[in-house]
């Protein structure tokens, strides 16, 4: 009542009261080293909301970026001038690989081809981080360049580790250092930073659940293995080799990763299965969402000319212009049955098949199109971003994964029984029709996916100002080792107590040994006894 009243006598002088009880951080100096590519749509919405909160922002970004801009309202930009050839998502190498995966998922490859696919996937990630790490000693040996960093006296680095140029950097700094993560050098973060029993937490790139037979548990261990191959000797040694130069003996990749204050997961446990976490992570998936702005006058009366059926939507991200034009067309066809209209976001040739209730388009706002309430399913090919977007507006998915972590993004959802997943190779018009039809009128995948939406929403904090108060609370604390292990540190027999397992055995058979020599002292003594009594 007291509190009533004085709200009620002096408002003003209350509202400044309740702005002064919550903590706060004055606006900081923060240093960005993103990834270009699809990661800094992440980090750049990550950058605007800092900088909506007073903070003064400078990005570390190559010359030679597609997405990152070197002018801005919201951060200021230091260019780099990296070496020749240093690119995230070449679009010839891109389609190259997406060409060579769709034959061998079409059993078009043999196993011949299959082991020459990796190889030169492990040639191409061998020279991008070796490209990061001519960029990084292009920094390191320009004194001016980082005695002008040293002298902006940052508060922190907000990094993306994926290439983990950024990770090196805050470390010659000698900054606090937050992750802007779901991807490491290894994989999944998860697997360096947390426990992850392979029994139960599957790899990705398996295509696993969380709940495995013995068979797929020999596969999880498998791509598992696998995975710790390419980062110890496909990836690791570019950066270690600088470690060693510049920072000397007893500094690693891994021991810098796993010395960042605060790990911010672009993931969340509505998406992700169960697993085993460590304090100072902090769980922001779909920190991206929000609720749909106004579309388009064109789009709007696009929608709304859709009438009670409603609207599918379909886009499958940035990294493929396009699919080959016999699977457009049977695509196209199977559009064209349906009473919905058609948003499609496609950059090829335009199919031969298109009905007139489908709209071509080159770029759509997926987040508002998804958030419109005529849209009744998204065809996806499973990027995280968009998964999350359909989560957060409720929309269930027909999924055709085509690279990387999309095949284990759509099972994630299909598990949930919110997305119906197909195999593009064998994609037929009457197979991709009838998913359609099933996601649509089924009204199992509407609640699934209401349910997730329920979920994602109902949470104490949303995923963007938890991202926000962490980042803020390094900054106010210089720093979080108090929520950071030091396993690390540990060699792999104690990590794994190996040592006390050997020193246990060692005490038990000493003790046997003492046993059995005592018996036989006895025994001796018993015996020159009876020999002597007789």
């Amino acid at each position: 009542m007291m509190g009533y009243s004085l709200w009620k006598r002096y408002p003003a002088l209350t509202f400044i009261l309740s702005l002064l009880a919550v903590p706060c951080c004055h606006g900081g100096k923060i240093l960005v080293f993103p990834v270009d590519g699809s990661h800094w749509l992440n980090m750049n919405i990550l950058i605007e909301a800092l900088h909506g909160r007073g903070h003064d922002i400078t990005v570390v970004h190559s010359k030679t970026s597609r997405y990152i801009k070197e002018k801005s309202p919201h951060y200021t930009s230091i260019t780099v001038t990296p070496p020749a050839g240093l690119s995230i998502e070449s679009e010839d190498y891109m389609a190259s690989l997406l060409k060579k995966m769709l034959e061998f998922r079409r059993g078009e490859g043999s196993l011949l081809s299959l082991i020459s696919m990796q190889m030169e996937n492990f040639e191409m990630l061998s020279n991008l981080h070796r490209g990061m790490c001519q960029m990084v000693v292009t920094m390191f040996e320009d004194q001016q360049f980082m005695k002008k960093l040293q002298d902006a006296h940052f508060d922190l680095v907000l990094t993306d580790p994926g290439l983990p140029g950024g990770v090196l950097l805050a470390h010659y700094l000698k900054l606090p250092m937050v992750f802007n993560v779901r991807w490491l050098t290894s994989g999944e973060a998860h697997f360096s930073i947390a426990p992850s029993p392979i029994s139960y937490v599957p790899t990705p790139g398996t295509e696993l659940s969380d709940q495995m037979d013995l068979i797929q548990r020999a596969r999880n261990m498998l791509q598992y293995s696998i995975n710790l191959y390419v980062d110890k000797y496909v990836v690791s040694p570019h950066y270690d080799a600088l470690c060693a130069r510049y920072f000397g003996p007893g500094v690693d990749l891994f021991s810098l990763l796993m010395s960042a204050d605060l790990w911010l997961m672009r993931a969340n446990f509505v998406f992700e299965f169960p697993r085993p976490t460590m304090p100072n992570i902090v769980y922001i998936g779909g920190f991206q969402c929000k609720p749909a702005k106004p579309l388009p006058q064109d789009l709007e009366e696009f929608m709304e000319s859709s009438g009670e059926n409603g609207v599918v939507v379909m886009s499958l991200g940035t990294l493929v212009n396009g699919l080959p034009s016999e699977l457009t067309d049977k695509i196209a066809y199977a559009f064209s049955q349906l009473p919905q209209k058609v948003i499609w976001r496609h950059l090829g040739e335009r199919p031969s098949s298109l009905g007139n209730n489908t709209l071509l388009v080159k770029w759509l706002p997926q987040n508002d199109l998804l958030g419109h309430p005529k849209t009744r399913a998204f065809v996806a090919h499973g990027g995280t971003n968009g998964v999350y977007e359909a989560i957060y507006h409720g929309v269930p998915i027909v999924g055709l994964p085509l690279l990387f972590d999309q095949f284990d993004n759509l099972l994630r959802m299909q598990v949930r029984g919110a997305a119906k997943v197909l195999e593009v190779t064998t994609l037929g018009s009457k197979d991709f029709l009838q998913a359609l039809k099933e996601v649509l009128e089924e009204p199992s995948y509407q609640m699934n996916m209401n349910r997730l939406s329920s979920l994602q929403r109902d949470q104490p904090v949303k995923p963007m100002d938890s991202a926000l108060f962490w980042i803020e609370y390094v900054m106010r604390n210089k720093g979080a080792a108090h929520l950071r292990t030091e396993s690390y540190r540990m060699p792999w027999y104690a990590y794994y107590c190996v040592d006390v397992i050997v020193v246990l055995l060692a005490a038990v058979l000493v003790f046997m040994a003492a046993i059995i020599g005592i018996i036989r002292l006895c025994c001796r003594v018993c015996k020159k006894r009876k020999i002597k009594h007789e």
